[in-house]
This record gives C-alpha cells, structure tokens and sequence, in this order.
C-alpha cells in the first residue's frame, strides 16, 4: 500500500476500520478485526482506566505498545507531541506530557505501523483524526453507557457498541454488550438494553466481584493480576495525595478482596481516581488463572458480531 503524500491520505487497499476505544471489550473487537486481515487504527483518551490491562491495547498510552494474544498495538504520538520528552511529566494525573493530544497525526507513521503488521493506536479522545483518515468503518466500543461525540456520518457504516446509541439514528448498527440471550445481537433498529449497574454473573457473584474505590487518591498495588487471594486479603493501597504515594506514608486506605479467587482486573499502578471509581475484579473460579491474559468470552461475542456486520458491509448485503 502506498501513501498519496499531496493530501496526507491513507490509501486503501483493503477496509479501514477506527475503533473508538481499546479497553478490554473493544480489545476483543479490534484484534478480531485484525485477525481477519482488516486494517484497524485504535482511539483512546490520555489517560485510560482500564482494570483488564493484560488484555487491553490502552496500555499502549502508558508503555509505547501492548500485546494481546500475538497482535500488538503501537502509540502514535501527534505531530505536535513527537519531539517531546516523554519522561516529562505534568498535570494532576500525572501522565506523560507527550500524550497531550494534537489535532493532526502524521499519516505516514500511522501507515508504518500498520503496514508492520501492527494496530496504531492514537490518543484522540474526540475523535479528530476520524475526518483526516477517512475510515470505511468506525467502531464506538468506549463502553461509556453514552453517546460520546459519535456521528452516523463519521463513515459508510458506524457501529456502536452498547447502550447510548439508536440505530438508524446516530449510528447505523448497534451492537448488544449485556450478558444473556441477547448479548452481542445485532440491532438494526432501536437501541441495546440499558445498563443495569450489575455486573454479570460468574459463579453466582456479581456486584461483590467487583471493587470500587473506598477513597479518593493515588493506588499502589499490592498484588498484581493473576494473584490469587482470599477474602480479606490486602490487595492494594490508596493514598491521599501525591506526597503519601511517591513517599509509601502510613496515611493510606487498604483495599481488601471482596471474595475469594483471582484478581482478574487491577488498575494500575500509581493513578488517580475518585471514590466510587471502579479499579479491580476478582473472578472466584480459582481454576480459570488464563482468563486473566486472554480475551474473554463477551470481548469474542461481541466481535464477531461486529466482524459479521463488517464483512457484510464489505461484500454489498445490507442489513440495516
């Protein structure tokens, strides 16, 4: 594939997919997406929360790439961020200042990356880049419960993914994200159940498998995913303010394993959240340590679900 270097374009050769988002469950999508031989750009914020960072390719914001199950994802940085230090260090979060976002991406870095065999990943909150690069495809997989800026007309087919969004209206498909007969179902018309507030069942637990913050601050784990803990069990630290964190003072509040198992999900080291935010998930099968560094089985269902409608796209069968 080459570059039309007068209009700073990608030229495409086969689909151009954007997803918006690269958490855990738009993980799952994207490397479907890729495995199947479509090229696929990741959009992600500055400052992602993601609690299943072993099978999340927001980590790459953080670490420069992330690898999930053989296909890796690799930061872009913007034009206007490249030059920076990236060991310069600014704001309340405390994130690199080379994730300050920009409005333009060089094009060119964007193709090296994918013509690697790689998913580039932007940190592009807004969706900016989405006008310069003129994708066949945008995937809202945020997860956010809402619509955050996503427009039917960012692309020939826009899917989203979960509540928020109405076929027909501000995306063309919809895609069911709630566990249960329905999950990962198509929606042509109308919108995907709304969120409960309850995670889904494993083992017979739901809300108590998943750890909210009892305090605002700054977390030092304790124990690291794949851990397996006991009720009880000190699983990490949250520290008032940057001063107790960088200096491990004794003004902390534990945070303990709400049931028995494996720590699956655990926020990582060092950021800053709210009370109430959520930071960790302990699966009790005891037995299923993998599940805490592969794809899980919605992740999967929902992709195929997306890859269906692509490929239908793709070959002229409309569904919608």
């Amino acid at each position: 594939m080459s570059m039309n270097q007068s209009n700073n374009q990608i030229i495409k050769k086969n689909l151009l997919i954007i997803c918006r988002g690269a958490g855990d469950l738009a993980t799952g999508i994207i490397h479907r997406l890729h495995r199947a031989g479509h090229r696929v750009i990741a959009l992600e914020t500055d400052y992602p929360a993601a609690i299943r960072r072993q099978v999340s390719f927001c980590e790459a914001v953080y670490d420069g790439s992330a690898v999930v199950e053989g296909v890796t994802a690799r930061l872009v940085p913007a034009l206007a961020d490249a030059e920076t230090d990236t060991e310069t260090y600014s704001g309340e979060n405390d994130t690199p200042a080379a994730h300050i976002v920009s409005e333009k991406w060089d094009s060119s870095a964007i193709e090296a990356v994918l013509e690697a065999g790689e998913v580039p990943l932007l940190i592009d909150p807004k969706g900016e880049s989405i006008a310069l690069l003129k994708p066949d495809v945008v995937v809202d997989a945020i997860i956010a419960k809402k619509n955050l800026g996503t427009t039917i007309d960012m692309a020939p087919l826009v899917i989203g993914v979960g509540p928020g969004f109405t076929a027909g209206q501000d995306v063309h498909l919809v895609i069911e994200s709630m566990r249960g007969h329905n999950l990962a179902r198509i929606i042509t018309d109308g919108m995907a159940q709304p969120n409960t507030g309850v995670p889904g069942n494993i083992a017979g637990f739901t809300s108590e498998r998943v750890i909210h913050a009892p305090a605002a601050g700054y977390i030092h784990d304790v124990r690291k995913i794949g851990d397996i803990v006991q009720k009880g069990d000190e699983i990490a630290r949250i520290y008032p303010d940057k001063e107790s964190y960088d200096n491990a003072l004794s003004e902390y509040v534990p945070v303990n394993a709400t049931i028995t198992g494996i720590i699956r999900g655990l926020i990582r080291e060092g950021y800053y959240f709210r009370k109430g935010f959520k930071i960790a998930d302990i699966d009790p099968r005891e037995s299923e340590i993998t599940n805490c560094f592969t794809i899980s089985d919605k992740a999967r269902s929902i992709a195929g679900s997306v890859l269906e409608a692509v490929s239908a796209f793709e070959h002229g069968v409309k569904i919608y």
